[in-house]
């Protein structure tokens, strides 16, 4: 006769330990990023003030405004900064989480799966809060903003985050192999989506020779539809949302395979390495 306490873990059970880890994990990734959560938060409201401050003044000085949708000009500039954002912090926060030879998945409990999870939720958890933060102090002090399609918007952010998550997982199975090639393409990839994610400019407007430069990349369709959910006098034409997710979920399946093939030959050696 068994007793009870041997009877395997319910799913429901299984379930729990499984988000009280992951919930742990953020809070561990959180103050891993920053000792103060505020602070950290303050930091990454700045860098995106910075980043809207910054292109401001270029389109201003480049006389850039009248190529912007009709509308308001800094919800324009806004609703491409906060996607690229949201996708470069999302794929840099993956890509960085605990691989399998960290010192941390020799916790029984703890697995790659819990780490990147961590990594991802958080990055989300302070975008979010970072976007909301920098959009409620514009529409109370400076102009009050409308959005055409919030749900449509926000669905949109949350494609972007999941495509740099696509992304960060295909150099997170690469990284313990090649740690230096990695933290470069991380780098080089954000640098190239400064200007590659199409948030200067709407793919309606692009000549056909220059429009086939950006629609490779997934965060230019996302951004471009985004618009077309932010502002009621803009339907995007050249982009959709089929092809991000499509290409997001390819990246996840090889960024499984190749972390699942990572791990079974994972080497403490490795760690030195990172």
């Amino acid at each position: 006769m068994h007793s009870s306490s041997d009877r395997p873990p319910s799913a429901l059970h299984s379930a729990l330990v499984l988000w009280e880890l992951t919930y742990h994990s953020i809070v561990r990734t959180l103050r891993k990023e920053h000792g103060n959560a505020v602070i950290g938060l303050a930091l990454n409201v700045m860098q995106t003030v910075i980043f809207v401050g910054a292109f401001y003044f270029m389109f201003t000085v480049l006389g850039m405004k009248s190529s912007a949708i009709r509308g308001d000009f800094l919800l324009y500039i806004m609703s491409g900064i906060f996607l690229y954002m949201t996708h470069t912090k999302a794929m840099s926060a993956v890509a960085s989480s605990e691989g399998p030879a960290s010192p941390m998945m020799k916790h029984a409990p703890m697995n790659t799966v819990i780490s990147i999870s961590a990594a991802a939720l958080t990055s989300l958890y302070i975008q979010v809060l970072s976007m909301a933060v920098v959009l409620g102090f514009y529409h109370i002090a400076m102009n009050p903003i409308t959005i055409d399609d919030p749900i449509g918007a926000m669905a949109m952010v949350l494609l972007a985050w999941f495509s740099g998550v696509a992304v960060g997982m295909v150099l997170l199975a690469i990284r313990p192999w090649f740690p230096g090639f990695v933290k470069l393409m991380t780098t080089i990839y954000s640098r190239a989506n400064m200007i590659a994610s199409g948030k200067m400019f709407v793919a309606n407007q692009l000549p056909g020779y220059m429009l086939v430069m950006f629609t490779w990349n997934p965060i230019f369709h996302i951004i471009d539809q985004s618009r077309g959910f932010v502002f009621i006098n803009y339907n995007p034409h050249y982009s959709n949302t089929t092809y991000p997710l499509v290409v997001s979920l390819i990246l996840i399946f090889i960024g499984l395979l190749g972390e699942f093939y990572t791990r079974r030959n994972a080497s403490l050696s490795w760690q030195a390495k990172r």
